[in-house]
């Protein structure tokens, strides 16, 4: 039940009536006060029951963050009354719901749409907290109400920034690919097409089925395989959850994980996802052939950093014994955090570069390079000679990372994307990858 401003009104105007009246005020006032209760009870009874109100809800499910979703309610009045009032779709603050409450006229038996926009302001669900009804009766007066639950949810994908470096690095990798080719065509092991014998050509690739339809000697040639293996590790530990400007750490890892995901699986490669504090947080693997980007994008959603140190046996463990036992290219997008790689992966990267390629991405803060160039005040000083310690340790890890055959990409959030997916480029013009 709700009293409605109308109400308010009417029980203020009789009491100043009353007032003026003077000394026949007090039965007056019990007169009007009796007079405006039976009137709200009335009220209450005509109106139609909000709790017999039907919903449906319609509309998008996912978006990229920034962008705008619109989700649809039908309102359903199965009351011989006319259904009047608001109808309130409760949001989180962080979904950016608007309007917050639609005012509505559905006659008996009759529906009505209403729409919501959502724009989130953060990644991950969004989820409908429920939809409040408000029936006013037909004096206006008083009216029911009840909180309906009517599920819905909006998955705010990661924005992927960094998408528009996308063609520019795909014209280069085709350039790369056509080159390689050209140069290596007749080595690897995945078939290519047939071609005439020719003095020289290793015997061991003579088809003979082919040669047997043909007056000449036909042998297979064969190019390099394409099918190489990607593993994409975010480390979602309490690390990740600094901020670079406006933004987390592991934002900027998701972005640069992303543009690096699309490129190789242009490239014919297979991408899996792993992210990992003390526990697996999120895992997506690769099956057959076919991309699995808008899996991954799905799976990186939801993701938050967690403000707990992170494990790196656990993530060794875990990369070695879970996933593909031939050899990848493992990226571990993480900080190059002094402590925590000395004491953590530094010692246990012998076990995982055996195995696999790796290579490690960190974003870095431009503002520590700024301080560093500090001076003219004491403060300024004391801040400038931090800064350099912490640069200087970040140079450190780097070097000691590359001792150990880690490749290493440190660049700033700006940069972050295109340097890692160039460092992808240049292993595979190696012939690494």
């Amino acid at each position: 039940m709700a009293i409605t401003g109308k109400a308010v009104l009417a029980a203020f105007t009789g009491t100043l009536v009353v007032l003026i009246a003077g000394s026949v005020g007090t039965w007056l006032l019990w007169t009007v006060l009796i007079a405006l209760a039976a009137a709200i009870v009335l009220d209450l009874v005509l109106a139609p029951s909000a709790r017999k109100v039907v919903f449906e809800r319609d509309g998008d499910s996912s978006i990229r963050l920034g962008e705008t979703a619109s989700v649809t309610l039908l309102v359903a009045n199965p009351s011989r009354r006319t259904l009047r009032g608001r109808v309130r779709d409760a949001w989180a603050p962080s979904a950016g719901a608007a309007p917050r409450a639609h005012t509505v006229r559905i006659p008996a038996g009759e529906r009505r749409r209403f729409t919501t926009t959502l724009t989130p302001q953060r990644r991950g669900d969004q989820r409908a907290a429920g939809v409040t009804v408000r029936s006013v009766g037909p004096l206006g007066l008083a009216a029911r109400q009840c909180t309906h639950a009517v599920p819905w949810s909006v998955r705010a994908l990661p924005p992927f920034h960094s998408r528009r470096h996308l063609p520019g690095k795909l014209a280069r990798l085709r350039e790369l690919d056509g080159r390689h080719s050209a140069l290596v065509r007749g080595q690897g092991s995945e078939f290519d097409s047939l071609r005439e014998y020719v003095p020289g050509d290793d015997v061991r690739s003579i088809d003979w089925r082919a040669t047997a339809r043909r007056d000449g000697v036909v042998v297979r040639t064969w190019r390099p395989e394409r099918d190489r293996r990607i593993l994409l590790v975010l480390d979602t530990s309490r690390t990740s959850a600094g901020r670079v400007g406006d933004t987390p750490r592991l934002d900027h890892a998701m972005d640069a994980g992303l543009l690096l995901a699309a490129l190789a699986a242009k490239a014919g490669d297979r991408v899996d996802l792993l992210a990992y504090d003390r526990r697996v947080r999120a895992q997506v693997r690769t099956h057959g052939r076919g991309s699995r980007i808008p899996a991954i994008v799905q799976a990186m959603a939801p993701l938050e950093a967690e403000l707990v140190e992170s494990d790196p046996t656990g993530l060794v463990a875990t990369i070695l014994g879970g996933h593909s036992r031939t050899r990848q290219l493992v990226v571990l997008l993480t900080d190059l955090n002094a402590p925590a790689m000395e004491e953590g992966l530094l010692p246990l990267l012998p076990a995982l570069t055996s195995r696999h390629l790796v290579m490690v991405a960190a974003v870095n803060d431009p503002r520590i390079t700024e301080m560093a160039a500090g001076r003219g005040t004491a403060r300024a000083v004391y801040t400038a000679a931090a800064a350099e310690r912490a640069l200087t340790d970040r140079r450190r890890i780097t070097a000691e990372l590359r001792r150990h055959g880690v490749e290493v990409v440190d660049a700033d959030p700006d940069h972050i994307a295109p340097a890692l997916a160039d460092a992808y480029i240049a292993l595979k013009a190696q012939g690494r990858l």
